[in-house]
């Protein structure tokens, strides 16, 4: 079996799918994306065709190893996101070829289900209490939100309070069978992300994403050393290697690589074994469309150390693969099964990609303090 082409689709809301055909008929997809970044990922795309066209797709260690050693400058977000929707494709084919799922490629079933958890913002206190119930009668056990944006590097005590507010309105909305985490999105600087986590730790936070910027390891881990709540990172990371410094300073109970962004699926798995080493579970990131979470299915099925999958729940479906699969996901009660079918075991609906393409990319929201200068989003 040989590569003969790549096709890459823009489609909204900010996504970018993949396909990968061969000369014997079989092809696969993945989701190579960097958001804001979509078209030079699509242009590092290119520049590896070379490397694939005419190569055998069922060697993906191989073909990683090319596309990731032979480059003089590796690594970074967009050489990374470009190799990971690859990757995702390969394995696709692959486990089409064989007539097997992905995840008994990698070890095999773990789990019947996966459990996942949603998105959930709000204004003010009612409103974020009100949106959190309304997950919680969709089913789901376990919702994650975010402080307010932008944070001054010392802010008041005035924000403190409100962000505690809001949580203790969450927490006494949903009652406590429901797991809360909370995303501090690298905005928080180290002075104030102490004083945070202090505030709601009465209210039993599931974990605390990136409390500081994911580059910050070593404060990071002081603060994880401080608290009883998990801190979790991940998502800014790239590769198996960016992890190994987070796992040996203890900075983090929670790792969250994304499937589109660390290096694909067989680099999530390696990433998983690397925390089960040191007691971490892995949750891994996905805020991107269906091939993304089917991919992520794939790697939760297959890891015995997951904790649970990000999915952010758009009212229209999108993200469950509604318009883009033949047949989306279904969430129930929380959960979604584990995947039947093979290779990445979704069928996109290529007609309706090919017909609603668009131009269109995601932009970054630029935020800014007070005094006019730059604050972290």
């Amino acid at each position: 079996m040989k590569i003969t082409n790549l096709e890459t689709f823009h489609v909204k809301p900010r996504w970018m799918f993949l396909k990968i055909s061969t000369d014997e008929g079989v092809s696969g997809w993945g989701e190579p994306i960097l958001e804001g970044r979509a078209k030079t990922v699509e242009a590092a795309i290119n520049e590896l065709r070379p490397v694939l066209i005419g190569a055998d797709p069922t060697r993906i260690e191989h073909l990683w190893q090319t596309m990731y050693c032979t480059t003089f400058y590796r690594g970074g977000p967009i050489l990374t996101s470009c190799i990971s929707g690859i990757e995702q494709a390969l394995w696709d084919i692959k486990g089409k070829a064989l007539g097997v799922p992905v995840y008994e490629l990698l070890g095999g079933r773990c789990r019947d289900k996966i459990r996942i958890y949603s998105h959930c913002g709000g204004a003010t206190p009612a409103e974020a209490a009100a949106n959190a119930k309304r997950r919680k009668e969709q089913g789901f056990d376990a919702i994650k939100i975010s402080p307010d944006a932008p944070v001054e590097h010392i802010d008041k005590l005035s924000y403190v309070d409100a962000f505690a507010e809001k949580f203790c309105a969450i927490r006494e909305a949903v009652g406590k069978d429901v797991d809360i985490a909370v995303d501090f999105h690298g905005r928080i600087m180290a002075g104030m992300a102490s004083r945070l986590i202090d505030a709601i730790e009465p209210y039993y936070p599931m974990f605390v994403e990136e409390p500081v910027l994911p580059e910050n390891v070593e404060v990071m881990a002081s603060i994880a050393a401080k608290t009883s709540v998990p801190i979790a990172t991940g998502e800014r990371l790239f590769t198996k290697w960016a992890f190994r410094t987070v796992l040996e300073q203890h900075a983090a109970a929670v790792l969250q690589p994304d499937t589109c962004h660390c290096g694909g699926i067989f680099e999530v798995k390696k990433i998983a074994a690397m925390a089960e080493m040191y007691y971490a579970s892995v949750s891994p990131h996905n805020p991107l469309g269906p091939i993304s979470l089917a991919a992520c299915l794939q790697a939760d099925t297959c890891i015995p150390n997951f904790l649970i999958q990000e999915h952010p729940g758009m009212a229209d479906g999108l993200d469950r693969g509604v318009g883009y699969l033949k047949k989306p996901f279904e969430i129930k009660d929380g959960y979604v099964d584990a995947p039947r079918g093979t290779g990445l075991c979704i069928e996109v609906d290529e007609d309706y990609v090919r017909s609603h393409t668009f131009e269109g990319d995601w932009d970054t929201p630029r935020l800014f303090h007070a005094d006019g200068s730059v604050a972290q989003w």
